[in-house]
């Protein structure tokens, strides 16, 4: 899969809200309502990533925010299957 130019990344980032992308990642801030909802939106994520074999990187901030970023590392930046992960993500419960 090829990596995609920047200016592509951008304007599909445009239908995602809350996704940034610093150049080398696409990443997001989620924010669940208490320590057990973050925990099993990671598990979640887990799962699409697993079936797709593709996984993000994740930090766990305070109790209840999570961190995803992607990229595609054999590609050397994000390629389509970053974003594709990145919409599934949107449609998670919190």
């Amino acid at each position: 899969m090829d990596k995609l130019p920047e200016e592509e990344i951008k304007r599909l980032l445009t239908e995602l809200p809350g996704w940034e992308y610093d150049g080398k990642s696409i990443k997001k801030i989620f924010s669940a309502k208490n320590y057990p909802a973050a925990m099993g939106f990671v598990t979640a994520i887990g799962g699409i990533c697993q079936r797709k074999n593709h996984h993000p990187d994740f930090i766990l901030m305070k109790f209840r925010e999570i961190e995803v970023s992607f990229s595609t590392h054999s590609a050397g930046g994000i390629t389509e299957k970053d974003i594709e992960i990145a919409k599934e993500l949107e449609n998670l419960p919190l």
